[in-house]
């Protein structure tokens, strides 16, 4: 069984005393792609490190989060343009807005978000959403941005059937992690109205751990208990889960 974390952060402080050993842990539970979201430049190093150390599994993102979208986010912006035009990336990520954190920023998200999108097109790779407390805001920039070109995954989807069939309108994906099992998560309640061909599996690790590590440190070895869910709510095998799911990311990731 081979399994795809679409959305992990491997660079975590929650990782350093253990990282190596973790990540090896992952690959023998048959997680053997991992995709890395940027946050801001201050990672930067720590993501190329990542990929230096496990370059068969470790697949980069570039982007502004925006939680990091300050006071100085154009010049955030241009690190993220940089880097771009210095090499290669998987995906443009995670970008979004988040209004769970800070309200005050919601324009210069919108701003960082539309501008993220763009070079996103330009250089023909998916966005990684990052949406809290902000579906309607985020819906809005992307029906301005909708197209053939605009694709994508919508990371940690924890919507409404309504909001996860308007993310897929706009030719998303729905990242699918620990919030699967959770009593109180709720998706599970309708996610077998969603076909799997628009599903992807992710951790967040080391945030959002699946029963029964709820509360604790979340890594890469974990999916497996979001592989078992989702094969119990779509009363398919497990093996099914991870080769549909693994070839969704391809799909969207382009390997």
């Amino acid at each position: 069984m081979i399994i795809t974390d679409t959305h992990t952060h491997l660079y975590s402080d929650a990782f350093d005393a253990d990282r190596s050993e973790m990540i090896q842990r992952a690959i023998e539970a048959g997680v053997t792609r991992f995709f890395i979201p940027a946050i801001d430049s201050a990672y930067t190093e720590s993501m190329l490190q990542l990929e230096k150390d496990f370059p068969e599994h470790v697949f980069l993102m570039m982007g502004l989060h925006p939680t990091s979208v300050k006071d100085n986010y154009k010049e955030e912006l241009g690190h993220v343009e940089a880097q771009l035009a210095s090499r290669s990336f998987f995906a443009i990520g995670e970008i979004g807005i988040d209004l769970y954190w800070d309200t005050s920023t919601l324009g210069i998200q919108v701003d960082a978000f539309t501008q993220q999108i763009r070079l996103a097109k330009k250089y023909k790779l998916p966005i990684v959403i990052h949406c809290r407390d902000a579906f309607d805001e985020v819906f809005e920039v992307l029906e301005s941005e909708k197209g053939p070109d605009l694709f994508g995954i919508f990371h940690c989807f924890t919507g409404t059937l309504e909001q996860a069939k308007k993310a897929i309108s706009y030719n998303m994906k729905l990242g699918i992690g620990g919030v699967v099992t959770f009593k109180n998560g709720k998706i599970d309640q309708f996610l077998n109205q969603i076909d799997l061909k628009y599903i992807v599996l992710e951790t967040d690790s080391p945030y959002l751990a699946p029963k029964p590590f709820r509360g604790k440190r979340n890594e890469s070895a974990y999916i497996n208990k979001v592989v078992e869910k989702l094969a119990e709510i779509y009363n398919v095998t497990e093996d099914e889960v991870a080769d549909v799911t693994t070839e969704n990311s391809k799909a969207i990731f382009g390997i």
